[in-house]
């Protein structure tokens, strides 16, 4: 359980960071801009970067791995 709680810790404080420092300094590969438009015949959604996410997951990644290494 405690291992679960580092990396989902992990991962959401490093995105969360990377996307505000995204939105704070206007780094376009940083940000992310969500769309949703439905006309009445069409259907239109875009979003985003989500290299914060991917770096977000590999942090959460290591973090696991240095959190076992340290445990043993």
């Amino acid at each position: 359980m405690k291992r679960f709680m580092i990396v989902l810790t992990t991962l959401v404080l490093t995105t969360g960071l990377l996307y505000l420092v995204g939105h704070i300094f206007t780094i376009p590969l940083l940000m992310f801009h969500h769309k949703y438009i439905d006309n009445l015949n069409g259907f239109y959604i875009t979003s985003s970067s989500l290299i914060p996410l991917m770096i977000g997951l590999i942090v959460s990644f290591f973090a696991e791995k240095i959190y076992v290494y340290k445990y043993r």
